[in-house]
């Protein structure tokens, strides 16, 4: 093994559950100004290297937005190529993004709590 391979990988994995645990919402905070279709919010989401997903990951978490009733969509025609379909925020998106915007500064500001303070304990 490499060194620093290992620390690397861990570091992978910490990013993915973090990025898991919070890619719905920021794509919800993606289309709070409006419309945008997938390919767009793939882009919107690289341009934070940490954000960076996959289109297998991103259409499945639009579906399921969709079910939710958290998105609508909508089929566009391209000028440029085969129709997109546009997600847009619904009113229960809109609540649920308010909802993470107000828990987002405690649950930070509590594990940072945790990663900075030092704590007693038993030696």
């Amino acid at each position: 093994m490499v060194p620093g391979e290992a620390r690397s990988e861990a570091t992978g994995k910490v990013a993915s559950q973090l990025r898991k645990g919070v890619l719905e919402y920021c794509v919800l905070a993606l289309l709070r100004d409006g419309p945008r279709y997938g390919v767009e919010i793939l882009d919107e989401l690289a341009a934070v290297s940490v954000m960076t997903t996959s289109q297998g990951t991103i259409y499945p978490l639009l579906s399921r937005l969709r079910r939710d009733g958290l998105v609508d969509t909508e089929l566009r025609e391209s000028a440029t190529g085969p129709a997109r379909r546009y997600y847009t925020l619904t009113a229960p998106g809109r609540t649920a993004l308010t909802e993470f915007t107000e828990s987002w500064p405690r649950f930070r500001d509590g594990v940072d709590h945790f990663l900075t303070a030092p704590h007693g304990g038993t030696a």
